[in-house]
């Protein structure tokens, strides 16, 4: 029996590679991607060449185009909302494009799927964000790093605080993803991710961290760092969550309209200043400069997976030193590409 799977912003970065999965796995996938980000052209033909997968470009802000879809696409099994805008500095420039991408455009998503497909299982990806500079918690400073007085990160229980208009738009479609399981009694549920690092993330200055420390690396540009470099997040393997995404879909019963904080935890966390240690360690050299904390950046953020452990067994597999070789490997491969989109 077919198994159907539509994944909005399926030529990004954690789309490519939820769809090749899946894909792999026997479901059909359908897409819905406007290739407005840079890089997703190529993922997607990435993406086509090595599995079957049905592509629309459409922009999840045209709710009458999004409807089409839907009405056309049957028998739809779940759906992976990663449509995005996804930089806390764009949304400041642009607070209103902001809002109707992540609020509106996640409102017309849930709209086709109570209309036409309300038994399938609906994903959507939000962001550590809707907690905000967790003002509630202690922060401790270390040589290396900051530390929190939490002994396993940040809960689900944690007060939410929707912080810069990025905040307030994940944060707002965050909130109408739960409200539509008990409204409408849709299963949904809400990944609050951390970071997510990988191959074929084309990461820039203010989103992507991570891949754009290693990218600029291997091209020798130079790197700002905003605030003292201490500041921590717990990263995630892109292909962990990924298995994360299809335990829901296969799994999960009775898990409506529940939020869970996704990251690498405690264990797979590291300060901005630990990364660049681990690139030295890899022979990379690496040039830096300090620049003035942006808004909204939070000096800290750990998740406590314990909820997300207990519930869909599922536990993050990839340490940051093997995610970053992965990803060093693919960069140094792909450097005329990537210096091609870097001179854009």
């Amino acid at each position: 029996m077919t198994r159907k799977l539509i994944i909005t912003g399926g030529a990004g970065f954690i789309g490519c590679h939820t769809a090749s999965y899946f894909a792999k796995k026997g479901y059909e996938v359908v897409i819905i991607d406007n290739l407005s980000r840079k890089g997703s052209l190529d993922n997607l033909n990435w993406l086509t060449k090595q599995s079957p997968v049905t592509h629309y470009k459409t922009d999840i802000q045209d709710k009458k185009a999004v409807e089409e879809i839907f009405k056309k696409e049957k028998k739809i099994k779940g759906i992976i909302h990663l449509a995005a805008q996804v930089a806390v500095t764009t949304s400041v420039i642009n607070p209103l494009n902001d809002f109707n991408v992540n609020a509106l455009g996640t409102l017309n998503i849930l709209e086709a799927v109570r209309n036409y497909c309300p038994n399938a299982r609906f994903i959507y990806s939000s962001t550590n964000k809707v907690y905000g500079l967790l003002n509630t918690v202690k922060i401790i400073e270390a040589p290396k790093r900051y530390e929190i007085n939490k002994k396993e990160g940040i809960s689900e229980s944690e007060p939410l605080d929707f912080h810069s208009p990025y905040g307030c738009s994940k944060g707002c479609a965050d909130q109408y993803v739960l409200d539509y399981a008990r409204i409408f009694n849709l299963q949904t549920v809400s990944f609050r991710q951390s970071c997510i690092y990988g191959e074929r993330q084309f990461g820039v200055e203010d989103q992507g961290w991570l891949a754009w420390f290693i990218i600029a690396t291997v091209l020798g540009r130079k790197i700002s760092i905003f605030g003292d470099g201490k500041q921590v997040r717990d990263v995630l393997y892109v292909q962990d969550l990924v298995e994360l995404y299809e335990k829901f879909i296969e799994q999960g019963n009775n898990l409506n309209g529940k939020a869970y904080n996704v990251g690498g935890g405690l264990k797979f966390s590291l300060s901005l200043l630990e990364f660049i240690d681990i690139l030295k360690d890899q022979g990379l050299e690496i040039s830096y400069t300090f620049g003035d904390w942006r808004p909204g950046d939070q000096k800290v953020f750990v998740s406590d997976n314990t909820k997300v452990i207990k519930e869909l067994g599922w536990e993050p597999k990839t340490s940051p030193v093997q995610g970053i070789q992965h990803i060093v490997s693919w960069v140094k491969k792909h450097r005329e590409l990537l210096s091609s989109f870097m001179s854009d």
